[in-house]
């Protein structure tokens, strides 16, 4: 099955598709894109994962289709950065 694996810096965004085998897990996923040698900054016992925007362990089953994200530490406390008027 095809899944997508994304992670965003502030400056650059990556996401590639790549082809798993049925019952893969999202850390199988993230294991085979390669992402974590192109930046070795990840650290996914500390990082949230997610599929769809949808925070999930790294053992969850992927379907065809999923979009696996490596969400990023928030770096602002939001109750402390101004709001922005629209």
């Amino acid at each position: 099955m095809i899944v997508g694996v994304a992670y965003a810096k502030a400056a650059q965004q990556v996401w590639t598709n790549i082809e798993v085998p049925d019952g893969a897990t999202i850390q199988d996923a993230i294991e085979k894109s390669g992402i974590l040698d192109k930046f070795p900054e990840i650290d996914l016992e500390q990082q949230k994962v997610g599929i769809f925007g949808k925070i999930s362990k790294l053992d969850a089953k992927l379907n065809d289709g999923d979009r696996v994200e490596i969400y990023r530490p928030i770096t602002a406390d939001p109750d402390m950065v101004e709001r922005r008027d629209q």
